[in-house]
């Protein structure tokens, strides 16, 4: 691994070999969801407590203020949506070039592993790491499941990130389950959790961060648990303590109970 590739996952990933990405790239597929209608709005309080956010060219290009300092998670996949056919019939979006000029730290791709495009995001990936490994670039590989949430169990999970590390990612994304460990053991590169759907409670939140944590994840993905809460500062702030200072679910809650009401 040459320098360049070293100093980009130094920034996404800390020195407590930890990370706490947050994902505003919804939009590329659900149009102004819940909480995100004004991204730069979303994030302004929560600046403090991430490592990296992830987000499309548009959204960095048109709100991201460019003194924004924290590291970017370049979104480079999409071509499909809500309302149509597939929402695995995803193609590359971002060339080499672009990437580069918008000084990415990490670019984010979608596979879907099982689906009728498999073939198809699988190469999607293996054509990303291609061009991005010569230039250094870390890519972290998601493990998409579309409309399918059954789909998130230890054995799927586990063959689809292990298929994204073998293509080369430097990252893997994928969602907790139950036996995460399973996950993470079969997988030779880092892996971070997806926050998926929002969670009825903080708690639930809080629990599965934690476990995963515990069973071998470096970090989370977590967007819509978070700017969607009605107390998304207190939920940052929590998260990063679980993430970064080791916080077990019942100090997680304090943390949230003490700082609810933030703006």
């Amino acid at each position: 691994m040459d320098w360049g590739m070293k100093n980009r996952l130094a920034q996404v990933i800390k020195e407590d070999g930890h990370c706490f990405f947050m994902p505003i790239d919804h939009g590329y597929f659900q149009g102004p969801t819940s909480g995100l209608e004004k991204p730069a709005e979303t994030i302004k309080p929560l600046l403090t407590f991430y490592d990296a956010l992830f987000v499309t060219r548009g959204v960095l290009r048109a709100v991201i203020d460019p003194a924004h300092t924290k590291p970017i998670i370049l979104r480079v996949s999409g071509g499909a949506s809500m309302v149509g056919k597939d929402l695995a019939n995803e193609g590359l979006t971002t060339s080499i070039e672009e990437i580069i000029r918008l000084n990415a730290s990490a670019v984010g791709i979608s596979v879907f592993v099982g689906s009728d495009y498999e073939n198809q995001t699988l190469m999607n990936l293996s054509k990303l790491v291609n061009e991005c490994e010569d230039y250094g670039i870390p890519v972290m590989a998601v493990t998409a499941v579309g409309k399918e949430l059954e789909k998130r169990d230890a054995r799927y999970l586990g063959l689809a990130s292990r298929i994204c590390a073998e293509l080369g990612a430097r990252i893997v994304k994928t969602y907790w389950c139950e036996d995460f460990d399973k996950v993470v053991k079969g997988c030779p590169v880092p892996v971070v959790i997806a926050g998926g759907p929002k969670c009825e409670t903080e708690k639930q939140v809080f629990e599965f961060v934690y476990d995963g944590m515990q069973k071998g994840a470096i970090g989370v993905n977590l967007g819509r648990n978070i700017w969607q809460s009605p107390q998304p500062v207190a939920m940052a702030k929590a998260l990063q303590a679980v993430i970064h200072e080791k916080a077990n679910v019942k100090k997680a809650c304090e943390i949230f109970n003490e700082t609810k009401n933030t703006k």
